[in-house]
Formats: structure tokens, sequence, C-alpha cells
């Protein structure tokens, strides 16, 4: 599927218009601005947003494909589960890698923060995180979640993942129904009296209480409690539990990622401080991007394996385009059929699959509710 330029730069042009207003004189710069991107001789066909960084009447928010649970949705379909209380949709790309079987399909392979709410665990894999201020910071963070037992002894957990014999994980009810597990036992737990609870947030510790210990798998989830399954071949070197008994939980991570309400991982990262940091590579897929500078964030999509269209992008490319672009720092994100870039209710590119793949999450420009309708300046190198 080739896209239709005609309707698309028609759909631009009436888009711009609809949300057009006049500017304020404290705020003279661009508030984002679209560019198609053509290279014919390669060719390439590469989306790119730039979006003012201080304007405050935005925000940048991670999705889930299910609106608060994981699994595999097209973007523009988590677009639609968005709740309307947060605003008006302006934007967004795809976002993190992903498990695609059942029945922790959609499971994103690094964190994911939506809302404020954890998610996902961290993974030895880049990701980037906005702060309340909305300002990007690009890293591996590390996983230190774990329980603390009565004994005061302490066990790594997971997050909403494949639960293996020897390890423990915790489910909420961004899972899904239930556990899924198949085997091992699972601990339901609720709040302790008078102590923070649900949504789960990172670097945080909870107080539960063991409200139920069952001996087999699949515990069904809910909104008010979490549940700690362990696998069969760990239980038997830690203590047993019993009804009302009170344990520790950790979200803490390494850097911190408290009170941070977004953030969704990625890799590899592509430019660190201008430099260009990724390895030099030779296959050329559809690309998906985020990059950023002191003023600005880049969304950036390049489409691939369309000849005549668009070949695609190594690494090493799409960090020199990146670089070019005035990227500080740029992270790249799931490509291949993943590879989606939204605005202002259509999907620009063409995706390599002929139409829009399921995927996991993504990431979404929101205008704040109450905020004036801004200009949306559309550049086009066809």
């Amino acid at each position: 599927m080739k896209i239709n330029y005609v309707r698309r730069a028609l759909t631009i042009a009436l888009l711009a218009l609809s949300i057009a207003a006049p500017r304020s004189a404290e705020n003279n710069g661009k508030d984002f601005i679209y560019q198609h991107d053509e290279v014919p001789d390669v060719p390439w066909s590469i989306q790119v947003l730039k979006i003012d960084r201080t304007n405050p009447n935005f925000e940048m928010h991670s999705m889930l494909a299910n609106g608060s649970r994981i699994g595999l949705n097209s973007l523009q379909d988590q677009i639609a589960l968005l709740p309307r209380d947060l605003g008006k949709p302006v934007a967004a790309i795809n976002g993190d890698y992903y498990a695609a079987k059942a029945p922790y399909k959609g499971d994103p392979k690094g964190v994911q923060i939506s809302r404020g709410e954890l998610i996902s665990a961290p993974f030895d894999w880049t990701c980037v995180w906005f702060d309340t201020n909305g300002v990007p910071t690009m890293g591996i963070v590390k996983s230190q979640f774990s329980v603390t037992w009565p004994n005061g002894t302490t066990t790594p957990i997971g997050l909403n993942e494949l639960r293996e014999p020897t390890k423990a994980v915790l489910y909420t009810r961004a899972v899904g129904a239930s556990t899924f597990t198949t085997d091992g036992t699972e601990i339901v737990l609720e709040r302790s009296k008078d102590q923070k609870w649900l949504p789960l947030h990172a670097s945080e510790e909870y107080t539960a209480v063991v409200r139920e210990v069952r001996d087999k798998g699949n515990t069904a989830t809910s909104e008010d409690t979490l549940v700690l399954s362990l696998g069969p071949k760990l239980i038997r070197s830690l203590p047993k539990l019993k009804k009302g008994d009170t344990i520790k939980i950790s979200t803490e991570t390494s850097p911190s990622l408290k009170d941070i309400p977004t953030a969704i991982s990625g890799g590899p990262a592509l430019v660190r401080d201008a430099e260009i940091v990724v390895g030099w590579s030779a296959i050329r897929h559809p690309r998906a991007a985020i990059g950023w500078n002191k003023d600005y964030i880049f969304f950036v999509q390049v489409d691939g394996r369309q000849p005549g269209h668009s070949v695609g992008m190594t690494y090493s490319e799409l960090a020199q385009y990146m670089q070019k672009l005035g990227c500080q720092e740029a992270l790249n994100l799931d490509g291949g059929g993943s590879a989606t870039f939204w605005m202002l209710g259509q999907v620009m590119n063409s995706p390599s699959k002929g139409h829009s793949r399921d995927i996991a999450n993504g990431l979404i420009l929101i205008q704040k509710p109450q905020a004036k309708e801004m200009p949306v300046e559309a550049a086009a190198k066809e």
C-alpha cells in the first residue's frame, strides 16, 4: 500500500486550518512542525514531527494496546482508547519491542510507565522517560524489584511477565483477567491499613497483607489486589506464608524513576551528547525513533521494505539522520512492520505490511484540555 500523497496533503491542510488560532505575543516559536522528507536517490520516505519543548500545553504519554491492559492493538486503536480528559491527541509513534506469543502477548520488552502507573519492569535496555515537567532523559534502567519476607530475607521479582519455574513475578490488573500461570504458589495481596497502594508506581515500597495463599496458578486479578506468583522450584527455599502475614514489595530502580509519569523502552541508543553512539550496521529496515535537544523533541519514522518507495535505514543511517536534525539525544524504537507514524487522525506513513500492525504500546503527544488550539506548520519535500 502506497500512501495517497494528495489525500495526505489535503488532510494536513484542512487539519492545520481546523486547529489554527491566534498566537500569543509570548509564544513566537512553532508549536509543532510536520515534514515529509523524500530522498529519491535511495529511496527514502521519512516522516518528521518537530515539537516545541517550551510549549506548556503539550504532554507526552505512553499508551497500552488495550487502554489499561497489556495486549496488541494498532496505534490508531490505542489512541481511540485514551481517556478523553487527557486532552486532544496530536501525534503518535510506535513504542517498545514486545512478546508476540500468548499468554503474555504484548508484554513490553522493557520498562513502561503510563500516566504514572508502572506496567512493565525494566530490562537491561535503553529507554526514555519524561518527568513531571516533560523533560526527557535517556538511559539504561535496572530493576531492583524485590519482595521482603516476614523473616527479613528478600527475593527479586519481575512484573506482569512470563514466570519461570525458578522465579517470582508480581501481577497487577494490567496483565489481564488472571496471571495465566499453570503451576507454582500464588499469594493474593491486599492493602495494609493506611498504607500507600495501587496503582503501582516506580521506586516505591508497598506494605501488603496476605489475603490468600493458593497452591495452583492462573489466579484472578483485580483492581485492588496484587498477585505474587512463585515458581515451583523457588517456593521450596522460601518461608511459608499464611493469611494475615505482612510482606513488603519494592519497585526500586536504578536510576530512580520515582514520580515519573511516562516511560517507554526501545533501543539501541543512536545519539548521546550530539555524538553518534551506535555502531555501523548493514541491514535496512523500516525504523522509528525519538530524539531531542534543548528546544525540540522529534518523532521520526522511516518507511522500508518497499522498493521504489522507501528501502528503510540501517541503525547508523538513522543515527546520522537524527544527528542532522539537531538531536542531542536519540533512541531507536521498534521497527519493521511495527514502524508507524500517526498525526491528527491519520496514519501518515506506508507500513511495510500494507496496513498498521498490532503493537504493544506507543508514545503520544497530547494537547492538554482547556489549552488554546495550536497551529501546525506542514512542510513537505515531495
